[in-house]
């Protein structure tokens, strides 16, 4: 597990129950950052969706994603924390930009080949939805719309292997959120993770497959 001031964001398939098993990742992994047994942990939700822990997990900010066939979790001892993993499936991917995000993205996605565009929009919406989840108010408020860091040259490219270190990127709107997608090897998920505390949080990317 990391130590003070790094972000442990832990990540794997799940054949069935994803939601249970964000919850027990969750709690397996807060037992063992913050020393404390995992059955005095608790898992409850504030008012406007944030994870919250109680027990010997009190101290960590966290945040839990599921999609179908995977699920994920960050952990952070210094400060508020967003995480979100989808899996890839086919959709309108520039049709949906035009309508739920920015100009800027949906002009960037036009511009990619045909083939790159539905995982180029996961590229943009994982992170955007860590963003929100990190302050606390998910997508609402202009989640959407909210402009990230310029794109690489090719973010749809398969990302290294898990273990690698990840940058982050601190995002253009002056609020000192950073965000990255995260390597997971090869397959149909993409991972992003948030903070509120700039580019020099270090990010550990961890796969657990029970």
């Amino acid at each position: 597990m990391t130590g003070p001031g790094a972000v442990t964001v832990i990540w794997g398939p799940v054949s069935r129950g994803e939601r249970r098993a964000a919850h027990t990742t969750l709690l397996r992994a807060a037992a063992d950052l913050s020393g404390g047994p995992a059955d005095r942990i608790r898992l409850t939700y504030e008012t406007g969706g944030r994870p919250r822990l109680s027990g010997p997990g009190a101290a960590l900010h966290v945040s839990i994603s599921h999609s179908p066939g995977a699920r994920a979790v960050a952990l952070s001892t210094e400060g508020p924390v967003g995480v979100d993993i989808e899996t890839l499936r086919p959709l309108p991917a520039l049709r949906m930009a035009r309508r739920w995000l920015g100009e800027a993205d949906a002009e960037w996605l036009a511009g990619l080949p045909q083939a790159d565009r539905v995982p180029a929009f996961f590229w943009l919406w994982t992170q955007k939805e860590a963003v929100g989840k990190a302050n606390g108010r998910g997508l609402a408020h202009g989640g959407l719309t909210r402009l990230l860091p310029p794109p690489a040259p090719r973010p749809t490219e398969s990302p290294p292997g898990a273990g690698s270190p990840s940058v982050l990127r601190v995002l253009p709107d002056g609020s000192g959120a950073a965000c990255a997608v995260l390597p997971t090897g090869p397959g149909p998920h993409v991972l992003a993770v948030a903070t509120l505390g700039g580019e020099d949080t270090r990010i550990e990317v961890r796969r657990c497959d029970r």
